[in-house]
């Protein structure tokens, strides 16, 4: 670890087999505690470049356990997080609404680390039990459309770096792993990154896959499409720029997406909306990113029919039967 800790301040770059072979021994517990944090550290003080990435990717994906569900279109629909703009879970929300609207889930999470509430907080404290069991996942799917992984469960690498990242609190180069690390490997992907740059990143590695994606980053910094400004969508077509105007939405306030001080408000705000019963915003917000996951499965449809979709599932309480139906599960 001392020769790659040098090879970082040296201001040096990874191969794709450099950086496969860190993230292996990072999850097999070669190094220490110590010299992970300092890595950690170190790397987050630097931009990544795709070769890095596709490494630690592969590292991770090939370590992960895999859940093989044939037969099943899959989206998932998880951010980077790391954006520290503490809004309600808008991505989860959106992934129930787009399994309401009868599509197939299966929703990558994980605990907040540079948030105050990530996905799998609030689904734990909403009654959903995680489960890495497959036969109960492929249950959930047929029954609610959605199920959930928490990437602990799946991922050895996360055991040796959990503690590492809550007692860093920001965010690291893991942020950047999850989306690309779902062990159910969907064919669809709505993803939302941080970071132009890393939008960027994602795009070159997703073209070398089979993978139909949508890779969404907001002008001001959002992991996701949060309407207070423009934002820039990346998909197989190419890369376009979108204004909140011309979806005929007025830019709404940060201080609108807050998403609570703990998880108990995170969770109360996220019950509100999926029983129909968010303010404007709150519902345009998310059935904005839940119409360009669904479009992501029919780039022919209009954003106009996909948001349709949504609202269909958002307000005819149809995402609301898929919790109700996964947390009973």
């Amino acid at each position: 670890m001392k020769e790659i800790l040098r090879h970082l301040f040296e201001y040096k770059s990874f191969s794709r087999k450099e950086a496969y072979e860190i993230l292996t021994n990072i999850a097999t517990g070669k190094y220490d505690t110590h010299q992970i944090a300092a890595f950690m550290t170190a790397y987050g003080m630097r931009s990544i470049r795709v070769e890095e990435l596709g490494g630690f990717r592969d590292a991770m994906y090939d370590l992960c356990l895999k859940m093989d569900f044939q037969g099943y279109d899959l989206i998932d629909m998880c951010g980077t997080g790391g954006d520290g703009k503490n809004t309600f879970n808008i991505s989860t929300l959106a992934s129930f609404v787009v399994a309401g609207a009868g599509y197939k889930v299966a929703k990558h999470g994980n605990v907040g680390v540079s948030s105050g509430c990530g996905s799998s907080n609030v689904m734990e404290y909403l009654g959903y039990q995680f489960t890495n069991d497959k036969d109960v996942l492929q249950k959930q799917l047929d029954e609610s459309n959605i199920c959930f992984l928490h990437a602990p469960l799946f991922h050895p690498a996360m055991k040796t770096v959990a503690p590492i990242r809550r007692a860093l609190g920001v965010k690291t180069f893991f942020n950047m792993l999850g989306p690309l690390t779902n062990p159910a490997n969907p064919k669809f992907q709505s993803v939302g990154v941080f970071s132009l740059e890393l939008a960027r990143l994602y795009g070159y590695l997703y073209q070398n896959t089979e993978k139909q994606y949508s890779i969404i980053h907001a002008l001001d910094g959002y992991d996701e499409i949060s309407l207070t400004g423009d934002f820039k969508v990346i998909n197989n077509q190419g890369e376009s720029y979108y204004s909140v105007e011309e979806f005929g939405f007025e830019a709404v306030k940060a201080e609108d997406l807050a998403g609570g001080d703990n998880v108990e408000e995170a969770a109360k705000i996220f019950r509100e909306i999926i029983e129909g019963k968010g303010n404007t915003v709150q519902n345009n917000v998310v059935l904005t990113n839940a119409a360009f996951a669904i479009k992501t499965f029919h780039p022919e449809k209009t954003f106009g029919d996909c948001y349709y979709e949504a609202e269909e599932s958002l307000l005819g309480l149809k995402a609301l039967d898929s919790l109700k139906k996964l947390t009973n599960a």
